[in-house]
Formats: structure tokens, C-alpha cells, sequence
């Protein structure tokens, strides 16, 4: 587990929006045509508008688990849920309402998201595979110890896109159609499970 004071009090200035700041930043780069990041494209503009009708909708429709919302509600100290991401990435859109759910249900988690390519040095800390890949989940107490970090997908479609870079026997953007077809028949069921198995077996309480 990593202290992260070092990185939170360095003085450097961060933009960490709330998960209803972060939507209004999602609805402004849509109606601006772009998106969120240094790299801008068409592709790019067009996964955001996709991805911010997913989280629109996933917000209606996301339904925890009883036991996931008891391991969350068992949290008894406050913490910060940092959470990388991009307005651009699939997996975000698909994981982060999920996250959002689970720090609805208890006041004492602080859900605070933060652009990827505005805190490079936050995540270098957490690779995955010498890569960038988001969302990336970091939960830190009030100290800024990691409690636990998760991301930046379920195994399942984990999987998947190793086994598509060992052989892309397909375009990209059918590629990711199958992710989002996962995603979809998954219904949030594997990312619950992988985080109640985190709460479960790292101390929540007191």
C-alpha cells in the first residue's frame, strides 16, 4: 500500500471535480464537439458523446447488491476515493456510475475524480502493465494511505483485450463494440463482485 502525501501535498494545483461536476463537464465537452484530454479527434468526440448517453443511462439503472451496499455501509472512517479517468474512455463510462453508486450510500466516502492526463504522476503510480489504462480507482484514508485501489476493468473484459493485443484479428472499433456488448450483458455484476471481494478483506472498520 502507498503513501500518497507526498503527490496530494506537494503543492501542485488540482482539478478534482465531484461526480455531478464531472457529468456537467461530460454534457459541456459533448455540446462542444470535443473531449476532455490533449488529444482531440473525431473518433475521440464520438466515444464521449457514446459514453456520456452510457452513464446517463447507467445512472437510472445501475442496481447494487445487498451485499455489496452492506460491505459499503460497514465503512466506518472517512475516505477518499480518487478516481482517474478521461471523458474519452469506454471502461470509465461503463465502471465510474458503479462507483458512484457505492459512495452514495455512505457519507463517509469522498468520490472525487480527477482527469489522467492532468495527473500523470498519480497515475505513473498505478499502471496497469506499464500502461495508462483507466478509470483507475485509488481509496485513501484521511492520512492519503491507500486503503485499496481497483480499475481499470473487470477481469472478464480484462481479459478480453489481452487477448485482442495478442491477436487483433479485428478493427479496433469492432473490438470495443464487443467490450460494450460485455459490458452490457454484465450489467455491472462482475466490477460488484471484484469490489465486494476488496471491502470484504481489507479493514473498513474502526
Amino acid at each position: 500500500m502507498k503513501n500518497l502525501a507526498d503527490l496530494f501535498q506537494s503543492g501542485m494545483e488540482r482539478t478534482i471535480y465531484s461526480y455531478s461536476d464531472y457529468m456537467l463537464l461530460m454534457e459541456m465537452v459533448v455540446m462542444e464537439q470535443r473531449t476532455t484530454g490533449p488529444q482531440q479527434s473525431e473518433d475521440l468526440n464520438h466515444y464521449t458523446k457514446l459514453n456520456l448517453h452510457r452513464m446517463q443511462r447507467l445512472n437510472k439503472t445501475v442496481v447494487l447488491g445487498e451485499s455489496l451496499k452492506m460491505a459499503v455501509s460497514k465503512i466506518e472512517f472517512p475516505q477518499i476515493w480518487y478516481v482517474l479517468t478521461e471523458a474519452w474512455c469506454g471502461d470509465a463510462a461503463q465502471n465510474i456510475p458503479v462507483l458512484a453508486a457505492m459512495a452514495k450510500l455512505n457519507p463517509l466516502i469522498d468520490l472525487q475524480l480527477l482527469l489522467r492526463d492532468e495527473n500523470l504522476d498519480l497515475m505513473d503510480q498505478y499502471l496497469t502493465n506499464g500502461g495508462r489504462s483507466i478509470p483507475k480507482l485509488i481509496a485513501a484514508d484521511g492520512e492519503f494511505n491507500e486503503i485499496f485501489n481497483w480499475g481499470p476493468r473487470p477481469a472478464g473484459a480484462q481479459l478480453m483485450l489481452k487477448e485482442y493485443k495478442e491477436n487483433p484479428v479485428k478493427p479496433y472499433k469492432e473490438f470495443a463494440e464487443d467490450i460494450h456488448k460485455w459490458y452490457a450483458a454484465d450489467k455491472t455484476q462482475s466490477m460488484q463482485k471484484e469490489l465486494l471481494a476488496i471491502l470484504e478483506g481489507v479493514s473498513i472498520e474502526k
